[in-house]
């Protein structure tokens, strides 16, 4: 059995200090010919301006689970641990906007941490279209001003597209630009946690004396 946790961080606009990490054996949902991947997503009352009390399970959780399950899904090489289950779970103290990407972002450092392999970092941003401008990593402001907003998870190295969702309609002429601006977003998100993790290896390599 093997359990690992991720540190902590805070990126785009949700604080997120923990996204746990298990990989076990489990015969009832065991699959034959790959790792079954889990996500379990929640959020403090105080995370946001309403205080409002969310039940375990409830639809913005659970949606929020699932498009976490299909984005890690489409990373991590689920077929070199078969019958085995890999729980990733996230919590959001503070959400100030783009909380999707935030979560990403968190968990793809909890995943590389626990030593899951993984074909490429997944690196994640929100964007919209406000006043005739496409903007990049979404305040809760601008979430809030109700125009078209999109979040996209990448994986940079191949440019495959993990996740893309658009919660409102958006003329095609726009599409590109949106498009475009949380790629470069998520790129650069990538450039930032490469840098992180690699300067974590090499302190990590100097205190075991590699």
């Amino acid at each position: 059995m093997l359990s690992r946790r991720g540190g902590g961080l805070e990126t785009g606009h949700a604080a997120l200090p923990q996204a746990a990490l298990q990989i076990r054996g489990s015969r009832a949902r065991a699959l034959p010919d790959r790792a079954l991947v889990n996500c379990q997503y929640s959020s403090a009352t105080f995370s946001t301006g309403e205080r409002k009390r969310r039940p375990h399970g409830d639809r913005k959780s659970c949606e929020m689970g699932l498009q976490l399950r299909q984005t890690f899904e489409a990373a991590i090489l689920t077929q070199l641990h078969p019958r085995s289950q890999i729980d990733i779970y996230v919590q959001v103290l503070q959400a100030d906007g783009g909380t999707y990407a935030a979560c990403v972002n968190a968990a793809t450092l909890a995943v590389l941490d626990a030593g899951v392999p993984m074909r490429d970092f997944v690196c994640a941003c929100s964007a919209g279209f406000v006043d005739s401008t496409a903007l990049a990593d979404l305040s809760h402001v601008e979430e809030a001003a109700g125009g078209p907003q999109l979040a996209l998870a990448l994986l940079p190295a191949s440019g495959q597209i993990a996740l893309l969702e658009m919660d409102a309609r958006l003329h095609e002429d726009h599409l590109e630009s949106v498009l475009e601006a949380a790629a470069r977003a998520a790129r650069d998100v990538h450039t930032l946690l490469d840098r992180v993790v690699r300067q974590h290896v090499r302190e990590a390599s100097v205190l075991l004396g590699d």
